[in-house]
């Protein structure tokens, strides 16, 4: 999928999503990574929804976002009841989405200036 969006306020920007890739700002990731407006972490360790622990989401705190997108690949799978919770108690959104409505979702966001933090899993098992 190609997404474009001009005029964004903010420095990252995703551009196209496909199976096992993201485009930011030109460049093509086939890891896992959290993208904020201002900030691109792409050693974010999880491969699968399985493997995504509360210890997972101690960059995505110190980003200091109102609402998480959390990209769950091909399809949306909730993450487990304590990761949600964690997120509840911190007072910090949590959208649960597939990948591709992450991406989407996170350039709307962010071109109303939004706090926002998409943590978009990559299965490298594929």
């Amino acid at each position: 999928m190609k997404m474009s969006l001009d005029g964004a306020d903010g420095t990252y920007r995703i551009q196209g999503y496909a199976d096992g890739e993201i485009r930011i700002n030109d460049v093509r990731y086939g890891q896992s990574l959290l993208v904020a407006p201002d900030t691109l972490i792409t050693e974010w360790g999880p491969t699968s929804l399985e493997a995504v622990g509360r210890t997972d989401f101690k960059p995505v705190h110190e980003l200091d976002p109102e609402v998480v997108l959390l990209g769950t690949g091909a399809r949306q799978i909730f993450p487990s009841r304590e990761l949600m919770l964690g997120m509840f108690e911190s007072g910090i959104g949590l959208e649960v989405m597939d990948t591709a409505s992450a991406c989407r979702t996170y350039n709307v966001l962010m071109s109303e200036g939004r706090r926002v933090v998409a943590a978009l899993i990559i299965d490298q098992g594929r």
